[in-house]
């Protein structure tokens, strides 16, 4: 395991083969990256009170920090991490105890609260703020602050939400390869 990854109450991360994680990067406890997948720059990923899932395909660019909630009496579940397939996550984007279904693309600057919900096929503009416990429903674009439905996407535009992803794996192998 490289310094970059680390232990937590016995708990290692678990990086799927194929997987591209900058050395500059933490991966702490319990955290599970699927294939294909990348970890850029600074990115602070910490699934120490709670598990962070990362799909396939997936990649959170520069400076981005995901974590978790720990369990409580108020919520005996506390609030994991889950990343879908082929999700982009923009730089410097904050995402914390919540669930973000396939094919999503999340803005730089974007923060993602405590049980927000984000389906499958989602845009969401930089700098955008999704309270705690919001569904963003699939097919949209979502700005602003608290996020609101900027408007439907279009055909393009969902097809794109794959192409970004196909793109870093892409430049995922570039970096493997040199």
């Amino acid at each position: 395991m490289s310094s970059n990854n680390r232990y937590y109450q016995g708990k290692a991360p678990q990086v799927a083969a194929g997987c591209y994680v900058d050395s500059s990067a933490v991966l702490i406890g319990d955290i599970t990256l699927g294939a294909d997948s990348s970890i850029w720059p600074l990115v602070a990923a910490r699934g120490d009170v709670n598990y962070i899932r990362i799909g396939t395909r997936s990649n959170i660019q520069d400076g981005s920090v995901l974590h978790v909630t720990r369990t409580s009496g108020q919520n005996p579940q506390g609030y994991p991490l889950l990343i879908g397939d082929d999700v982009t996550v923009g730089h410097k984007a904050m995402l914390h105890g919540c669930t973000i279904g396939n094919r999503v693309l999340i803005g730089m600057g974007a923060i993602i609260l405590d049980g927000a919900i984000i389906e499958d096929d989602v845009m969401i503009g930089a700098g955008t703020l999704v309270p705690p416990n919001k569904t963003l429903k699939s097919g949209h674009l979502y700005i602003g602050s608290p996020a609101v439905i900027a408007r439907q996407l279009n055909a393009d535009e969902i097809h794109f939400l794959k192409t970004s992803a196909d793109n870093y794996v892409r430049l995922k192998n570039e970096y493997l390869e040199q």
